[in-house]
């Protein structure tokens, strides 16, 4: 019997996505409007640009983990989770070889899911999620290459 995989869920604002990129493109205006809930423009998830060494970890990582994306679309802007979905695509491709091909969850409820890992910059977002929480951008995670240090040392055989 082959051993499966481990589950690793990558979260995109913060971790994947620089969300700053996207407030950085704004107007004044929008950002005088849209202050303290940017993730409510209408184009904001549009805009993003990866976070430094993002790509080459995903590139890396899946060939050692089943990796999906796991995220939440924001309940007050109905274009996010289409906005969400291109940038992947864009990013990561639309075909069958891309690394998240049909394989992007999106949820308010991140605990729902089984795995091992969940990267993700926010530690609410992670409560109770049952695998590890890998809190981005925190302690020993402090940039993409640290987080694939510590998961491929973490799982050498696989």
């Amino acid at each position: 019997m082959t051993k499966s995989k481990p589950i690793v869920y990558f979260d995109m604002d913060g971790t994947l996505v620089d969300f700053q990129s996207g407030i950085d493109k704004l107007s004044a205006d929008a950002r005088k409007h849209f202050d303290d809930r940017f993730d409510e423009h209408p184009d904001i998830f549009a805009s993003m640009e990866p976070m430094a060494g993002a790509i080459d970890a995903v590139e890396t990582l899946r060939h050692h983990f089943d990796i999906y994306v796991l995220t939440t679309s924001p309940w007050n802007n109905p274009n996010a989770a289409n906005h969400k979905l291109a940038w992947i695509k864009k990013y990561f491709g639309d075909g069958e070889d891309s690394a998240f091909y049909k394989r992007v969850i999106m949820s308010h409820h991140k605990r729902l899911n089984q795995g091992d890992y969940l990267i993700d910059d926010r530690s609410k977002a992670a409560e109770g999620f049952t695998g590890q929480h890998i809190h981005f951008n925190t302690g020993e995670f402090t940039s993409w290459p640290k987080v694939v240090e510590y998961l491929l040392n973490k799982h050498s055989n696989t």
